[in-house]
């Protein structure tokens, strides 16, 4: 018998420290062409073994026991953290967003493959391969001669303002394209608290500071919710039109040019380092409501122009499901907006929505009554009425003073990037399932765009590529796109039939489950839980849903 040494790396003391063992192989298989003929292998069953490795080496050893029992135990920490993320749906105007922690297992995986050494004729060798290496090396773009980057923004709402006014800060030559300069998107108009830190917004154009909330079951029966909240906390209400107008002019006041103009369509360029050709019409108040038809010559284009954004088509972006949103802001009287000073309601339940919900959010001087819906957009404004009458006794004797509707997009599209064209905020797709938030989301994805262009660039001075454009979206993506895609699941989950929303409901009376969804809404983070809370929540969690199903079941068999 011939032995076979196979060199396979222990660990050996420290994990830095390696070095070779020894592994005797014997094999039952007969005679190769590509062995030592002299080689005599016995008839019977393979074997291995090892060179006695010492104590410390049988301790990285690892039996399939205990891999099962690691993998048992990822799968229940999945499990218990989703189940802590299953509550956090519309209990408040905006859903809590929570950004999945990333698993990277309990071992070490070794990137090392164990090598076979034999003595091998090389009359007898197999025939050998070439293997050829290509390099290619990273195209550097080019420094820009006398000029700036250049970059229009098409679109000016918080996506748009966001990213037009961190390029012009960067030093990029910007140009903001808006159509409607008093834009009055039907939107309930929440922003989480830490938005109004991070883009530094003042106080002045916040109309409301709702510190509580009502959810309001298909039974109507309500929850209150907010007992959590520290004092400095609230959930910031704006009116869109106020918002979109303030970013716009810090943008300009930065360096921005902005334009009241309808974009149009865009040439794309024949080469890698050509403008792109945009064409648009101006309006300037001296040509009437036909406008000016002009062109502009730019480097990189951010395509932040809502749901039925013209820059995605420009680029094949795709399509993607939309929901319908429609809105009326209603006047009430005093004594009645001193009710709505510091809350808002959301209303759940087939008649209001049969995927989504039902609002009434305080503003300055009105609230604005909504709902909207994936499946059913025929039937908008019968969902709207039942919304209406479900908080009649609390708007009775308003007057309505303006109706609103837009489409509200779902899911991310499938294309967001082309060479030089990005898209963000709605046009991208950035809006949570459940709750339909998009502010904050906007904002931030206009920023961290504008900010890869600035740093691609080099603050202007540089041709940007796709490159470049690709960090934004990645580092989109791993921060936000789980949150999406867990509360797409979750959206099945408590959407699916009324005793779903009532265990839902019933769930939000918790102070846990407020507390737990408020920080993460607020704060934009996964708020930190208690090992023992989170065990109760998922039993609770699971005793409402099968009392849900269970009544589904009773409702079911009255309907036959």
């Amino acid at each position: 018998m011939v032995e076979i040494k196979v060199i396979e790396w222990w660990y050996s003391g420290k994990i830095t420290k390696r070095e070779p063992k020894p592994v005797t192989l014997s094999s039952s298989h007969h005679h190769r062409q590509f062995l030592n003929p002299t080689v005599n292998i016995p008839r019977k069953s393979p074997t291995i073994s090892l060179s006695t490795p010492t104590k410390t080496h049988l301790t990285k050893i690892k039996t399939e026991a205990e891999r099962q029992r690691e993998r048992d135990f990822i799968v229940k920490f999945v499990f218990a953290e989703l189940l802590k993320l299953l509550p956090f749906l519309l209990i408040q105007t905006t859903m809590a967003t929570v950004t999945l922690k990333s698993f990277t297992g309990l071992r070490q995986s070794s990137t090392e493959q164990t090598n076979f050494v034999s003595h091998v004729p090389s009359s007898l060798s197999l025939p050998q391969r070439r293997s050829s290496l290509r390099v290619t090396a990273a195209r550097s773009t080019p420094k820009l001669s006398n000029r700036k980057l250049r970059v229009a923004v098409i679109g000016g709402g918080p996506a748009g303002g966001a990213a037009a006014e961190t390029l012009a800060q960067g030093g990029i030559e910007t140009v903001l394209i808006e159509r409607k300069m008093d834009n009055c998107k039907p939107c309930g108009g929440a922003i989480p608290l830490c938005m109004v830190g991070e883009f530094n917004l003042p106080l002045d154009i916040i109309d409301r500071r709702v510190t509580k909330m009502k959810m309001i079951s298909p039974s109507n029966i309500a929850v209150d919710i907010g007992r959590t909240l520290k004092e400095h906390e609230y959930i910031g209400m704006v009116r869109r039109e106020v918002l979109d107008a303030y970013l716009r002019e810090r943008a300009e006041k930065s360096g921005a040019t902005v334009i009241n103009g309808l974009f149009l369509k865009m040439d794309h360029p024949e080469n890698w380092d050509s403008p792109y050709t945009l064409h648009y019409t101006e309006y300037d108040g001296k040509t009437g409501s036909t406008g000016t038809k002009k062109t502009m010559e730019v480097d990189a284009v951010i395509g932040a122009d809502g749901a039925n954004s013209r820059v995605a088509k420009s680029i094949d972006a795709g399509d993607y499901d939309y929901a319908i949103a429609f809105q009326e802001r209603i006047r009430i009287p005093d004594d009645k907006m001193t009710y709505y000073e510091d809350l808002a309601e959301m209303y759940v339940g087939d008649d209001v929505s049969p995927d989504f919900y039902g609002w009434v959010f305080p503003k300055c001087d009105h609230v604005a009554v909504g709902t909207g819906t994936v499946t059913h957009k025929g039937d908008i404004k019968k969902f709207q009425l039942a919304t209406r009458n479900r908080a009649k006794d609390k708007i009775l004797g308003g007057k309505i003073i303006r109706v609103e509707a837009h489409p509200i997009p779902e899911h991310p599209r499938p294309r967001r990037l082309s060479k030089r064209v990005a898209l963000v905020g709605d046009a991208a797709g950035y809006v949570t399932k459940c709750s339909g938030e998009g502010i904050y989301f906007a904002a931030k994805s206009g920023r961290m765009c504008a900010e890869a262009i600035v740093e691609g660039s080099q603050n202007g001075k540089k041709m940007i590529d796709e490159g470049d454009l690709r960090k934004y979206l990645e580092k989109w993506d791993k921060t936000y796109l789980p949150t999406y895609r867990v509360l797409d699941v979750l959206q099945k989950v408590f959407y699916r039939s009324n005793p779903a929303r009532e265990a839902f409901v019933e769930m939000c009376a918790d102070e846990y489950v407020q507390k737990m969804t408020f920080d993460s809404y607020l704060y934009k983070r996964v708020a930190p839980g208690s090992p023992l809370e989170d065990i109760k929540l998922a039993v609770n969690t699971i005793g409402s849903l099968v009392r849900a199903n269970a009544l589904r079941r009773e409702i079911e068999k009255l309907n036959v």
